[in-house]
């Protein structure tokens, strides 16, 4: 079959950005389909193409797999208004592809929402089978966040979510609240997978080059934070916890913030302003080179807002990174994966806007590293057992090819 997938911030592991998209492709191409992949330029990610734009897209093969990428820049720290239209200029290019390319079904992920648009319209123009893979609760996340609180914009987003979710065949969700979310809009159970982020198992186990940021001796623990520096990331809990272990004198203890996005800037000015040489940020890397970073790692964090929304309905790749690599994660808010951690004994579990809690974890963990390896070792066996990338990949694909196979054509059901 012939799967037009929508995603509109792909990246190759080239790239710095999450490579599920690539993964499932992947995926797909192994079990004998073809997949042409839709997407703008995302910061941080890697598409692989390197020739001009014509037109505003160009395209070419990478790895197996026929990219169409549009000339739509887009990054974190990118204001709300041009970040909208941005999203709107995407969906209305890839309307145009679901009339002129030819295949069996479309697939698209968010974020944005809007990624869903054209498979609405294939769904019902062109009578196309449509998964649709939602990857966070919109509107219900920026309306718990504050970040929207226009009604008009809300109500608008929630008729584009339950148009999404009505007019696809099968959706698929990335954790235990999402699915509930597409459930609660009314979506049939039968017609909802969960499937969730994976651990690229082959990255984190392969022969890599440990190494450090030069201001972070080899005798420190180091605890890293590898991920977007934005207001849903809550990296001022990271902040507190630093400024709180520098009072008690820990010089041993440091931590790593590596990546981008819109806070980044202030949370530097911050840590000047305090005198928090126990942070250090560090550019984005990409996956080869993270792997080597995870290495020399003593703890992942795993760091959110205090949002309730984030508990049970986020399915972070920094997460599954961590335990890929063999480390114990520190996690900073309740929920599906503080359950985890919990249950497999593979990390730390604090409460959210505890910077006291967050310090003694660092101090627990700097003060017994022995203790340290067996809970990344079970970490790596959760990984290996429940959140293999090719156990995943090919449940996802199965959505898929059940999808084209006895859903085409067939009106979704309420």
């Amino acid at each position: 079959m012939k799967v037009l997938y929508f995603h509109q911030h792909f990246s190759t592991p080239k790239g710095s950005s999450g490579i599920r998209s690539y993964e499932m492709a992947r995926r797909l191409i192994a079990r004998g389909h073809d997949v042409t992949m839709v997407c703008g330029s995302y910061g941080g990610g890697e598409t692989g193409l390197a020739h001009a734009f014509e037109n505003g897209r160009r395209r070419g093969m990478v790895d197996g797999i026929d990219i169409i990428e549009f000339d739509l820049a887009y990054a974190n720290a990118d204001g709300l208004a041009k970040r909208a239209l941005t999203f709107l200029k995407f969906a209305i290019r890839s309307v145009a592809l679901t009339f002129r390319e030819s295949y069996d079904v479309v697939f698209a992920t968010t974020t944005p929402l809007t990624a869903g648009i054209p498979g609405i319209f294939a769904r019902w123009l062109r009578g196309k089978p449509f998964v649709f893979e939602v990857r966070d609760l919109w509107p219900e996340l920026p309306r718990a966040m504050g970040v929207i609180r226009n009604p008009l914009i809300l109500g608008a987003m929630s008729m584009l979510e339950w148009a999404s979710y009505r007019s696809a065949h099968n959706c698929i969700g990335l954790s235990p609240g999402i699915v509930e979310g597409i459930a609660h809009r009314g979506v049939a159970r039968e017609r909802i997978a969960m499937v969730p982020n994976g651990c690229d198992l082959g990255i984190f186990t392969a022969e890599v080059q440990p190494w450090r940021p030069e201001q972070i001796r080899s005798t420190d623990l180091m605890a890293v934070f590898a991920g977007t520096h934005g207001m849903a990331n809550g990296l001022d809990a990271v902040l507190d916890a630093a400024a709180e272990l520098k009072r008690r004198g820990r010089d041993d203890i440091k931590v790593l913030l590596i990546g981008q996005g819109k806070l980044k800037p202030r949370l530097m000015a911050r840590a000047q302003r305090e005198g928090l040489d126990n942070v250090v940020f560090h550019d984005p890397v990409n996956k080869a080179r993270l792997a080597g970073l995870m290495a020399s790692t003593d703890v992942g964090l795993q760091i959110l807002a205090n949002v309730s929304a984030f508990y049970y309905g986020t399915s972070p790749n920094k997460f599954f990174d961590y335990i890929a690599a063999g480390l114990p994660v520190l996690n900073n808010y309740p929920g599906w994966l503080a359950g985890m951690i919990d249950e497999n004994r593979c990390g730390f579990s604090v409460p959210p806007d505890d910077p006291g809690a967050f310090a003694d974890a660092l101090e627990r963990a700097a003060d017994d590293r022995a203790a340290l390896r067996p809970m990344g070792e079970r970490g790596r066996a959760l990984a290996e057992r429940e959140f293999s990338r090719a156990l995943l990949a090919d449940r996802w694909v199965d959505t898929l090819e059940q999808t084209a196979r006895h859903r085409a054509l067939q009106p979704a059901q309420p």
